[in-house]
């Protein structure tokens, strides 16, 4: 089993508008939490100076850009990543990204590590069949996440649902970080933009070796507390297995 602490499983998804605002978010969770992703919309607002101010407090960074062009841009903007102190960044995970991007830090001491966006969470069978994609969701992601292992890449991005079958299939070698986490009371009436979601414990129990966690903390009336209640799931997740 790797040895994560408690403090690192969850990463704080600071999805918001403003740098001052993310800060805010750190500053008020950072006695539980000691990981936060970064965004799009969050990094195009506060740029490299929001990452440095968030690793120079002594936590982790994950860049979640997804990047998705050809090969040598990807290269090219992930070295940009490559000497900034940040832990994961996510690039979309066909064959020639993930090799640009391990090409990118070939050779680095950073730490550096790539996960392959299999599927988005917010992607349903609906959307493959509009696609005119046969099979499932289950192995897409599948395919996508033994073919990122095959390459080098570090880890994948995948949803809770499929985790199980990663983790018997492909073994604990693979990080795998779920997003699309809910508290378990409310799991069953949550109306979001994400379809394929679980609870952070079950999603632990099934292979997943960090979830990202954005708005059931972030809009919750206490944050706080739902972080205890997401890392006593966890806790007793990790002591079942």
């Amino acid at each position: 089993m790797k040895n994560i602490p408690l403090n690192e499983r969850i990463i704080l998804a600071l999805d918001v508008a403003e740098p001052e605002e993310a800060k805010e978010w750190v500053r008020k969770t950072e006695e539980k939490i000691r990981f936060y992703k970064v965004g799009l919309q969050l990094f195009l607002a506060g740029w490299f100076d929001i990452v440095d101010w968030i690793i120079g407090r002594g936590h982790k960074v994950m860049v979640d850009l997804k990047f998705f062009d050809i090969p040598e841009t990807v290269k090219l903007a992930m070295m940009q990543l490559s000497d900034k102190g940040v832990t994961f960044a996510t690039v979309h995970g066909n064959d020639p990204i993930i090799r640009a991007s391990l090409e990118a830090i070939k050779g680095s001491d950073s730490g550096l590590k790539i996960l392959g966006v299999t599927v988005l969470t917010s992607f349903g069978e609906e959307d493959m069949r509009a696609m005119g994609l046969t099979g499932t969701i289950e192995d897409l992601v599948y395919f996508r996440a033994k073919r990122a292992l095959e390459l080098g890449c570090h880890g994948v991005v995948s949803s809770g649902l499929e985790a199980q079958r990663l983790r018997q299939g492909l073994g604990d070698k693979l990080l795998i970080v779920t997003p699309g986490i809910r508290p378990g009371a409310n799991i069953e009436e949550s109306e979001d933009d994400q379809t394929r979601i679980m609870t952070a414990g079950r999603a632990i129990e099934n292979g997943a070796d960090y979830v990202v966690v954005g708005r059931p903390i972030t809009k919750a009336a206490e944050p706080l507390q739902v972080i205890d209640t997401l890392q006593e799931e966890i806790r007793r997740a990790l002591e079942r297995k």
